[in-house]
């Protein structure tokens, strides 16, 4: 590798070395960055000027590496690494945890100010296609950029191809969703004349066509609801009878607004929910997000979960070689 002439590009380019969690020998940053050993050690003391605390470890098998320091340096991220930090503190910032969503906003601003515009589009692209589901955790893995590419052929109307179960699909993307520890697309498939839901990690070889999709409407107009529809068929569902030890007031506090169904305050400051038909899964975590005392009134199959969910966490909380209390 040739000579760096321009010691400030040398410099950043030895801290994106620095920043990969390992130990650097000082002859291979010097090959790396083409310079002598001299220049590193040199190279390595003004990054240290400039608040970046680097160990040195002496030996046959020593080199530097970045550690935690008091204060917090400015960091050097990839196209890709700003795109997630981007999008994760965007997320953050919609969050109730108190203090956490102001946080992500001023640090959000400080990224996006610096922000390249293509990256910048590309995070907008991103956070604009996406609707998240009530009651979502976290998503199983996808392709980063199958997930961007999805996203951009939803902002720019356009068709989509891509492999899924080892057949080809012909789509008009409409939506991505995050429900289930799942992310999902929601498309129009063209060739079955019909709106389908796809789990984004089984789909593979996306590209896009560049062809116009149509302007179609979603069935019933909202997109978390029809994909929740869609994908409760893949699972048997029931409705829910439950009493809750509390106000209705105070269940609809603890979730941030009405839960789906009836929920109807009883004399004896209880009150009874009346959940339409879902997963029992979801049932369970709906009444573990109120953090309420509650009874099942019905159905049977919803009491019988309850309790093997609790079996479950019994069990991962008694300890290594202590069998859980019944």
């Amino acid at each position: 590798m040739a000579a760096m002439s321009n010691a400030r590009a040398r410099l950043l380019s030895l801290l994106s070395l620095l920043q990969t969690p390992r130990l650097w020998p000082g002859s291979e940053l010097a090959q790396r960055l083409g310079v002598s050993g001299r220049t590193v050690r040199r190279d390595i003391d003004r990054l240290r000027e400039l608040g970046y605390p680097v160990y040195a470890e002496q030996g046959g098998l020593g080199g530097y590496r970045l550690t935690a320091g008091a204060a917090m340096p400015p960091l050097l991220l990839e196209d890709d690494e700003a795109v997630a930090v981007a999008i994760g503190l965007r997320t953050a910032a919609a969050q109730a945890v108190a203090g956490a969503d102001d946080a992500a906003v001023r640090a959000m601003s400080k990224l996006l100010q610096v922000l390249p515009a293509r990256l910048r589009r590309r995070v907008d692209t991103l956070a604009s296609s996406t609707v998240a589901h009530p009651f979502s955790l976290a998503a199983e893995l996808v392709d980063p950029d199958a997930l961007v590419l999805a996203a951009a052929t939803i902002a720019n109307h356009e068709r989509l191809r891509f492999r899924y179960r080892d057949e080809r699909r012909h789509v008009e993307p409409r939506a991505l969703v995050t429900a289930g520890r799942r992310w999902y697309l929601l498309a129009f498939d063209l060739d079955r004349d019909d709106w389908r839901t796809f789990r984004l990690d089984r789909a593979t070889k996306l590209t896009a066509t560049g062809a116009r999709a149509a302007a179609r409407e979603i069935p019933g107009g909202d997109v978390a609801a029809f994909v929740t529809s869609q994908t409760m068929q893949m699972a048997p569902t029931y409705p829910a009878d439950v009493t809750i030890h509390a106000p209705a007031t105070h269940v609809v506090d603890r979730l941030g607004g009405p839960p789906p169904g009836t929920l109807t305050d009883l004399p004896d400051g209880t009150c009874r929910w009346l959940a339409p038909r879902d997963t029992l899964d979801w049932h369970t975590l709906r009444l573990a997000s109120i953090g309420l005392p509650f009874e099942v009134g019905g159905p049977p199959e919803l009491a019988a979960h309850l309790r093997s969910t609790a079996a479950l966490f019994r069990a991962a909380t008694a300890g290594p070689g202590r069998p859980s209390r019944r």
